[in-house]
Parts: structure tokens; sequence; C-alpha cells
């Protein structure tokens, strides 16, 4: 391990930002430190950055416990995604992670195959739109991103924005946030909640939140309403006419092992954060898988091949009655090169109950060291 002083890390803050030259430079600081370098954040605050799969298993292996979640970056999220699965611990994170599991069944996912068929369709549209007018080029993240978000509202809240084709304040306010909090983590002084308050992006900030809270907490509330008039046979009933059962009726049935049930301010943390985490991490995904399609023409035929065997006679919007074990096989590999995320945010490294981490070579972690991982850097591809 080597450390990498403060006139090294001004130089990374400065010459590696978010972008792609960004990510170049983290490549070479990298390929110098194979293992894992140690950057000073500040004259007493150590951060130790794993890059090698050897050393990172010593955090990746640890239980919550031993490595619970730091809240330098997560922190900057909590007013927004409050104490959900992204960023609850102990307790609270075992008593709900099982929770919205149901409304990953297949049985409830395939009833939106329709629905998120007909968000693929208004992308397309705007694509051909785009094309008979002579545009070779377009930003294809950028409206796959909203193509995921006009998705996940209708399968997180039953509500449909149309996003895609007209402005959203919902929308709009929550891209805000991503960016805001993403420009906040690249900036120390801002750091500090009493100084980024101060400022006209953390005014901003404090207005996006309230904006997609009142949405989200209006309908909880709606459909809490309704549950005690309709009871829960006869809300199920109802749900099964409009054949959608979302992630909000999902968690607001749900109870844990003791028959607690969500307060609504859990329900909207977790819904705030599946369309946080959900949207933006498939966006990504999808745009490397085209861009690697359309680099290899003789992938993209055999994929349009395999996609037409599976659908045979069936229209597109009748996908989701095919067998699980018939569906698509995604053989191409894109998230093994390009991971969604560069890097996984910070963890404390505590020894409580567990004694030294080895991270290789008769190295061990310290008690309460904060380590970092570069995730797109610990594959072997």
């Amino acid at each position: 391990m080597r450390d990498v002083n403060i006139q090294r890390l001004l130089e990374s803050l400065a010459l590696a930002p978010p972008t792609e030259e960004g990510v170049k430079k983290l490549i070479q600081l990298v390929t110098t430190y194979a293992q894992g370098f140690k950057l000073w954040l500040g004259p007493t605050f150590p951060l130790l950055t794993l890059c090698h799969p050897d050393t990172a298993q010593a955090i990746t292996s640890a239980s919550a416990a031993d490595a619970p979640k730091d809240m330098l970056f997560y922190g900057f999220l909590k007013p927004w995604m409050g104490d959900g699965l992204l960023l609850s611990a102990g307790n609270k994170w075992s008593r709900h992670h099982h929770m919205p599991t149901p409304a990953f069944h297949f049985n409830i996912l395939k009833l939106y195959v329709a629905i998120f068929n007909k968000s693929v369709n208004i992308m397309h549209g705007k694509w051909q739109c785009l094309a008979s007018e002579g545009n070779t080029r377009l930003d294809m993240f950028e409206h796959i991103s909203l193509m995921t978000l006009n998705s996940l509202q209708k399968w997180v809240f039953s509500f449909d924005s149309n996003c895609q084709e007209k402005p959203s304040d919902y929308i709009t306010a929550f891209l805000e946030l991503s960016a805001f909090v993403e420009e906040r983590n690249q900036q120390i002084l801002l750091h500090s909640d009493f100084l980024y308050y101060l400022t006209p992006d953390g005014r901003r900030f404090r207005r996006a939140c309230r904006l997609v809270h009142d949405l989200t907490d209006a309908v909880i509330q709606e459909r809490r309403r309704s549950l005690p008039t309709q009871g829960t046979d006869g809300f199920l009933k109802d749900k099964a006419k409009s054949k959608t059962l979302d992630f909000v009726d999902v968690l607001l049935l749900s109870k844990d092992e003791d028959w607690r049930e969500l307060s609504d301010e859990d329900i909207r943390a977790e819904a705030d954060t599946f369309m946080f985490g959900g949207h933006d991490t498939t966006a990504s995904g999808l745009s490397w898988i085209l861009y690697h399609l359309s680099r290899h023409p003789e992938y993209q035929e055999r994929c349009r091949q395999e996609v037409r065997e599976l659908l045979k006679d069936c229209e597109p919007m009748e996908i989701g009655e095919t067998p699980p074990a018939q569906r698509l096989s995604c053989r191409y590999g894109a998230g093994r090169l390009h991971t969604t995320s560069k890097s996984w945010d910070p963890n404390y490294y505590s020894d409580h109950g567990a004694g030294e981490a080895r991270v290789g070579q008769g190295r061990s972690l310290l008690h309460l060291i904060e380590c970092g991982l570069m995730a797109f850097l610990l594959s072997p591809n």
C-alpha cells in the first residue's frame, strides 16, 4: 500500500472528475499502485482505496457489523432517500430487507411487460423521428434514462408523468437531486451541511427534495386511505381488475416477522431508494449493451435472431406470458466490461468481534479505517 499525499489528492480532485478523462487518471493511479493506495482527505482523514480483488475481499466478505456503511457520501443522500435499504443499517436493515421481495415476483413483473414496452415504443418513436430529420447522433443515455424513469414510475407508483414526451416537474427534480449529490461529493468544502445549505445549490436541493417527497407522500396516503374501507381482500381484488400491483402496494401490505407494518415514512424511503437505484443503473447497462451491439454487428444479429426465436408468433406485448426458462438470456456480458458504478462508496472497517481483516502479504486493516473499492477496476476484463 502506498500513501498519496495531499498535493496528489488535490491534483486528483482537479484532474479526475466523473468523466472519461477522470477515469483515465484513476486508471493511471491504479496502474502505479496495483493493490491499493491511501488518500488523505485533509490532515486527519485517511481513505484506503482498494483496487485488486484479493485486497477487496477483506471488505466484500465482511459482515454488516464489521463493515458498517459510512455516512460521508451516503449522508448526502439521506435528506432525499431517508432510511431506506441503501442507507439503513443494523436491526432496521435486517427487519426491512425482505419486505420488498414480493414486488419482484415474476407473476407481478410479467403484468408490467406491456407497460414497459409502451415506454420503450415511445423512445423508439422519438429515435425514428430524429432519424427522419437527418440526425445521425444522439445522447442515447439521456433518452434511455427518461425511458427507465418513465417505466419505474409506473411500477413504483402506478403513475405516468409522460416524461418522455413533455417536461415533468417530478422528473426534473429527481434528476437535479442526482446531479446535486454528485457535484457536492466532488467539492470538499461543501461536505459540511451548514455551508452547503447556505449555497444556491443547497437551497435548490431542499426544494427538489420537497417536490419529490410530496408526490410520493400523496400516493402513499391515497392508498393508505383506501385500505380500511376496502380491506386487504377488496384492495387486492381491485388491483387484480387493473392487473397491476405496484411497489407501494406491496410495501403497504407487507409485515415483518413481528407482524409490524411499515410506516408511511419507511415506504417513502424505500420508494425513493428504488427509483434512484433502479433507473440510473438500468439506463447505464442498456446504453453499454447497445453500444457494444452497434460495434459488433455479428453479435447484434445473433441477439436479433434469439429474440425472433423467442417471440415466434407472439406479439412483443405478450412476452410476459412466456415461461421464464424460455426468456431471452443475457449472454453478451456488457455488465462485466462496464460496471454501472465506477466505485463502491466507503465503508468503515471495524474489528468488532472479527479480529483483523487480512489484505495480503501480512497486512491487515486497522480498526475503524475507512475503505473504498474501485469497482470498475476489480474485474479481470
